[in-house]
């Protein structure tokens, strides 16, 4: 699906359309790296610029405060700083805060679509939690598509797709496919045991409470 979203490889027959607009008939640049436009963080994060600031904002559209701004929302601002080097792909720094940067340069992006593709994978509990509290606040107008093993990061997501065998085998919001008792996706979060099922079963139904307080404002 990522491949096909950013046509890494231009798809055989079809059409993808985002906002109306067919992605086919845009050029690369306007499809990968324009702002506001889609933006993807994968599962191994990957910096590229020689400074904080250049890996942030490559293209100089943003403003030392906005920068600032980002890198005090996601906690960096006391360890790194506009012009602290970066090394080659961030090896200087751990999978946790280059993970961070890359979620700060999305922030400053605004984009309409993000991809994270595994995105806290391969980092600790409380940077995952971090994250996790930045993307259900700070892109209010973006649709996410989140690629995820770990249960708890999609539990509150609008709708999931259960892959099985290489198939698209349940979709539907959350709550709905927690009550086909004997689906796919019921019997993943009843894996994790009696407690932490009981938990990402609560976070569903908290979801769905919310999306019906806002219907009905």
């Amino acid at each position: 699906m990522t491949v096909a979203l950013f046509r890494l490889v231009e798809i055989e027959s079809g059409r993808i359309f985002l906002d109306g607009v067919d992605l086919g008939t845009l050029g690369l640049a306007d499809v990968r790296g324009r702002p506001n436009g889609m933006t993807i963080i994968p599962q191994d994060p990957f910096l590229a610029g020689s400074t904080v600031r250049e890996c942030l904002d490559p293209f100089g559209q943003s403003t030392d405060l906005e920068i600032t701004s980002a890198l005090e929302t996601l906690h960096l601002r006391t360890s790194l700083g506009l012009n602290s080097p970066i090394h080659e792909g961030g090896s200087n720094l751990s999978a946790g805060e280059r993970q961070l940067l890359n979620l700060a340069r999305a922030l400053l992006d605004r984009p309409k679509v993000l991809v994270l593709d595994e995105a806290t994978a391969s980092i600790d509990g409380a940077t995952d939690n971090l994250i996790q509290e930045m993307l259900r606040t700070r892109f209010p107008a973006t649709t996410l598509l989140t690629v995820a093993h770990r249960l708890n990061t999609i539990m509150d997501n609008d709708l999931v797709l259960v892959m099985h065998q290489g198939r698209a085998a349940e979709f539907g919001a959350p709550c709905d496919l927690l009550e086909q008792p004997d689906g796919l996706f019921s019997g993943l979060v009843d894996a994790t045991g009696a407690q932490n099922s009981a938990a990402l079963r609560a976070m569903a139904q908290r979801k769905q409470e919310f999306d019906a307080r806002s219907h009905l404002q």
